[in-house]
């Protein structure tokens, strides 16, 4: 039987416990400001991750149509943020 780090074995027990989705999208919208800036968390209203589709809501039409453009940008930036792809796809309204 091997040993473990405690990080290993929470990491295993997210993994096999399929809390792993739910914590990233826990940890997604708590640390959104950090992961994005103030200004773009300031001007969106809430964002849900779900099966690899990140949703930002937003009511600035000039945000809206700058996130547009820059979709593979921000998806590029979570998935460096978190380490994993977490973010496939994002929409937003």
């Amino acid at each position: 039987m091997g040993a473990y780090s405690i990080g290993e074995a929470l990491n295993l027990l997210l993994e096999r416990s399929q809390w792993k989705p739910k914590v990233i999208a826990l940890r997604m919208s708590e640390e959104w400001e950090e992961i994005t800036g103030k200004t773009i968390a300031k001007h969106t209203r809430s964002v849900n991750l779900h099966n690899k589709t990140l949703t930002i809501h937003t009511d600035v039409a000039p945000l809206k149509q700058e996130l547009q453009y820059g979709k593979e940008q921000l998806i590029l930036r979570i998935n460096e943020y978190f380490k994993e792809r977490v973010v496939e796809e994002i929409v937003i309204k």
